[in-house]
C-alpha cells in the first residue's frame, strides 16, 4: 500500500479507476457496452458523458488485467514524477487530457474503435521513450532500446488481436508525438510558441499557490524556470522488470543546486 500511496495523484487515480471499472465489467456487475465509446449515446438529448472517460480504463481480461494495470502505474508514474515538463501541478493531467482527446478523435471517430486503453498505454510508452533515448527496456526476455518499446508492443497487439486493434493502439503514438511536437520540437527548433499549457484553474485544482515551494502528497518541488527541452540522458537505471518494462522510475535527472 505504501507504493500505491506514494504514486503521484493522476497516475494513482487512473490506475484505481481502471482497476474498479475492469473488476465491475469482468465480474459481471456491468456490461461492457455501457462503458464503451459509442457516439449515438454521447451526442443525444441526455448524453452519457461518462463514455468520454470509461473507454480509457478497461483493461484486457485474464493476465492482461494485471499487466495493463502494472504498465499504467509504471509509465504513468515515470512520466508524472520524473519528467521536468510535468513538474508543476496539473501538467501531467493536461498531458493526459490532450493525448486522450487526440486518441478519441482518431481511434474513436475515424477508426470507430470502442476501447482506448491500449492507445493510452502506447502514448505513455512513446513519451517515456522520447526522454530516455538510448536506455534499455525489457521486452519479454530480451532488452531493446526504450524508444522502440511502443513499436514492439504494437507488433504484439497486431499478432494477438489483429490489424484493427493495432491501428487503434497506434493512435497513441499519433497523440503522444503531436504533444511532443507542439510542446518541445516546434518551440525548440521552429522557434515558435508552445500551443499547450496548463490552465490556471487546473493548477489551482491541483493545489498550486503563489509561494515558491509547494508540498504535494508525493513530495515537494520548488518553482523555477521551465526547461524548453528535457535532457535526453535523464539518469535512470539500466534494468527493468516485467514483460515490457522500461527503466526504473527511481532515476532522476541531472542535479542542480537550489538557491
Amino acid at each position: 500500500m505504501d507504493v500505491f500511496w506514494a504514486a503521484p495523484p493522476v497516475t494513482r487515480a487512473i490506475t484505481t479507476a481502471a482497476f474498479i471499472e475492469s473488476l465491475l465489467v469482468y465480474g459481471g456487475f456491468i456490461t461492457p457496452f455501457s462503458i464503451v465509446f459509442h457516439t449515438p449515446f454521447i451526442f443525444k438529448t441526455l448524453p452519457e458523458v461518462w463514455r468520454l472517460v470509461t473507454p480509457f480504463l478497461l483493461t484486457g481480461p485474464g493476465l492482461e488485467f494485471v499487466f495493463d494495470l502494472y504498465l499504467l502505474y509504471r509509465y504513468g508514474s515515470g512520466l508524472e514524477r520524473d519528467l521536468p515538463r510535468f513538474s508543476l501541478p496539473g501538467d501531467f493531467f493536461t498531458y493526459v487530457v490532450f493525448v486522450s482527446t487526440v486518441i478519441m478523435l482518431t481511434a474513436g471517430l475515424l477508426l470507430k474503435s470502442f476501447i482506448f486503453t491500449s492507445a493510452l498505454l502506447i502514448a505513455f510508452m512513446y513519451t517515456y521513450g522520447q526522454v530516455n533515448i538510448g536506455k534499455k527496456a525489457h521486452f519479454f526476455v530480451i532488452q531493446i532500446p526504450v524508444e522502440f518499446l511502443p513499436w514492439a508492443n504494437l507488433v504484439i497487439i497486431m499478432v494477438m488481436k489483429g490489424w484493427g486493434a493495432a491501428q487503434s493502439a497506434a493512435c497513441g503514438v499519433v497523440a503522444a508525438h503531436l504533444y511532443e511536437f507542439l510542446t518541445r520540437i516546434y518551440p525548440t527548433y521552429g522557434r515558435g510558441r508552445t500551443f499547450i499549457w496548463t490552465p490556471v484553474f487546473v493548477k489551482r485544482w491541483f493545489g498550486a499557490h503563489r509561494s515558491n515551494q509547494t508540498n504535494r502528497a508525493y513530495g515537494t518541488y520548488r518553482h523555477g524556470d521551465r526547461p524548453v527541452q528535457e535532457a535526453g540522458g535523464a539518469s535512470t537505471s539500466s534494468s527493468g522488470s516485467g514483460w515490457f518494462s522500461g527503466d526504473s522510475w527511481n532515476g532522476r535527472g541531472v542535479g542542480r543546486r537550489l538557491g
